[in-house]
């Protein structure tokens, strides 16, 4: 009791030595940013997927389970500071709102206003309705939301299947580049690029490597008629 969860503890223990790596390579933290926002995209992908397509993971109590992993996740990102992981816990919004529905209680007596507006901000009718015909309890035998509500549900579905772009409730992965030429040209301090750089102890006395200690500037003077 009190003691992590080995499993989480893994994840955490990844994402420490991840963003030791970044900052031992000395990776902007910008660029550091987007990157972990990339993997936190990925793994939200990933958790919220599976538990929508088998039953065992939309139950109330891997809701807890998840629930508490993402606690953990989420001071983990808060003690890493926001200028090294940029918006990544903003990156786990469907897991994290799928997971509050799985463990609030009383989900018979929420409206579907309130489950869209309140609880559920992020995801579609789709994917609230598959949640909550996959939904079961297996710790206090609670009920899902009520027949009136996933009746609406289904009525909004038919209504909205014209306009919709995908009739699929998974989500896809975005492998596009999170970033361009111009955000890394704005994020990086020209002063750094211009700091003679430090040559390892091991180079210092090799010829083929004398070009290190020259400032970088001396480049940028004009050349001599």
């Amino acid at each position: 009791p009190g003691e992590a969860n080995p499993h989480w503890s893994a994840v955490l223990r990844t994402l420490d030595d991840l963003l030791r790596c970044l900052k031992g390579a000395h990776v902007p933290p910008f660029l550091s940013a987007k990157l972990l926002e990339q993997v936190f995209g990925f793994v939200n992908v990933q958790l919220f997927n599976q538990l929508l397509l088998r039953r065992e993971c939309c139950s109330f109590s891997n809701g807890e389970y998840v629930k508490t992993g993402l606690a953990d996740v989420e001071q983990w990102v808060a003690q890493a500071g926001r200028a090294w992981v940029g918006d990544a816990w903003e990156a786990l919004a469907h897991i994290r709102q799928a997971v509050t529905f799985l463990v609030i209680h009383q989900k018979h007596k929420k409206s579907l206003v309130e489950i869209v507006s309140d609880l559920c901000p992020v995801l579609s009718v789709q994917q609230l309705y598959r949640i909550s015909t996959m939904y079961w309890d297996d710790r206090y035998g609670t009920e899902t939301v009520s027949h009136e509500v996933l009746a609406h549900m289904k009525q909004l579905m038919v209504q909205n299947a014209a306009n919709a772009a995908s009739h699929s409730f998974l989500l896809d992965e975005d492998s596009a580049t999170p970033f361009s030429q111009d955000d890394i040209a704005a994020a990086v301090d020209d002063r750094v690029l211009l700091q003679e750089p430090i040559v390892p102890p091991q180079l210092r006395d090799q010829p083929s490597f004398a070009f290190l200690a020259k400032r970088l500037d001396a480049s940028l003077q004009p050349l001599a008629a």
